[in-house]
């Protein structure tokens, strides 16, 4: 009966300790399997998050060329609306061309006149030259009677180039303008800084849109005035200070041949004197006797334009002071420049009875040679130097 007992209590306690052993192995299978199921859930959150990752650099770098193709269009727009301000001005300095040759065909038309017409006309002519006279300011008297003395400024060793002050201004600014065909100018705040051996460190460099051809520009009230490179006869009037084109006119009947045969470079030659702006070049139809045409500044038109006796030929380069001209002859090899032919557009100089003014003892050539009115000087360019002319004047017959 006893044994009957143990044998009953050692099942009972087999069968405790196997459905713990059950329970325990349920327990095991089902923390495996939470474990799995938080590892993969980490697997997803992390492949979530690089995803998120992937998406914001994705988005930066969408954002940036979205940004970068913005300021392209801001930048295109920019130049469009440039182009189209210049083609407005291009367009109205080709109808105001336009209207220039109508009313120089108009004067050219063949017509029967009479003599009372033929009186009128002359008349007229007489009000129109009174005019000019008053327009080019007669007060202004004196006349070249030769070149005192030379300074050799600088010697930069560029063979053409151009140096200038601008007349208009208060400032003694220098302008410095190397080579026939450039488009950077080089401003120094005064004389002193522009005779420094390396004369580009403390210059201010301004940049031009277009090109600029030959030597013949000059600048006057803030404003240069050029020829633009790879047009005919297109000439440049560019803001200094502000940087931008102000406006365009073209020059009638100019660019087709060099100004001075020993500059062939120089298509239009431009010049300020007491009176203002001019334009000096050579037509085909005038011989190649050298043309001056006065013009307007500020409307960029052309107010008159008189045919000279002054050859090209062996001209290397010109000048206006007080409404004359002064032609600059050498020989092509080079030698003592001298000023053999005068013209005044007034008629108050007679350039038979002026004898040949000759430059100081200097053998050489010049690429170009400017009146400054201000001074009453001349600052030409030589053989790669930079030069100042004193003067001597006397007063008009």
């Amino acid at each position: 009966m006893v044994v009957l007992q143990l044998q009953c209590l050692l099942v009972l306690f087999l069968a405790s300790i196997m459905g713990e052993a059950q329970h325990v192995m349920q327990d095991a299978a089902l923390m495996n399997y939470i474990d799995r199921r938080i590892l993969s859930l980490e697997n997803r959150l992390e492949k979530c998050n690089q995803d998120i990752l992937d998406y914001v650099e994705e988005f930066r770098d969408f954002s940036q060329m979205v940004l970068s193709r913005l300021a392209g269009l801001n930048n295109y727009e920019t130049e469009v609306k440039s182009e189209v301000e210049n083609l407005l001005t291009r367009v109205e300095r080709a109808q105001r061309d336009i209207d220039y040759f109508g009313s120089v065909t108009d004067s050219n038309t063949c017509v029967e006149v009479g003599e009372d017409l033929v009186k009128q006309q002359l008349l007229e002519a007489e009000e129109e030259k009174r005019k000019l006279k008053l327009v080019l300011n007669a007060s202004c008297d004196h006349m070249l009677a030769g070149v005192k003395s030379l300074k050799v400024v600088k010697k930069t060793g560029d063979k053409h180039g151009s140096w200038m002050k601008d007349p208009g201004k208060k400032h003694t600014k220098i302008y410095l303008l190397n080579s026939s065909v450039n488009n950077v100018i080089f401003e120094f705040t005064n004389i002193m800084t522009f005779m420094e051996s390396n004369h580009t460190l403390k210059a201010r460099r301004i940049t031009l849109p277009f090109p600029w051809e030959g030597t013949g520009h000059v600048i006057y009230q803030g404003f240069l005035f050029y020829h633009r490179h790879g047009s005919l006869n297109e000439i440049i009037k560019f803001n200094i200070q502000k940087r931008n084109i102000a406006d365009q006119m073209v020059l009638p009947g100019a660019g087709r041949i060099p100004a001075y045969q020993l500059s062939p470079s120089t298509k239009i030659d431009l010049a300020i004197d007491e009176q203002g702006l001019w334009a000096i070049h050579s037509e085909p139809e005038t011989g190649g006797n050298i043309v001056v045409t006065k013009i307007n500044h500020i409307t960029m038109s052309v107010e008159h334009t008189w045919d000279t006796s002054c050859s090209s030929k062996d001209a290397e380069a010109a000048f206006m002071a007080c409404n004359t001209l002064y032609v600059v002859y050498n020989f092509p090899s080079g030698g003592t420049s001298r000023i053999q032919c005068v013209y005044d557009v007034l008629g108050a100089v007679n350039a038979y009875e002026i004898p040949a003014l000759h430059f100081p003892k200097r053998q050489g050539s010049h690429s170009t040679v400017h009146y400054d009115p201000k001074e009453k000087q001349l600052l030409a360019w030589g053989d790669g130097s930079q030069i100042i002319y004193k003067l001597h004047t006397t007063q008009k017959v």
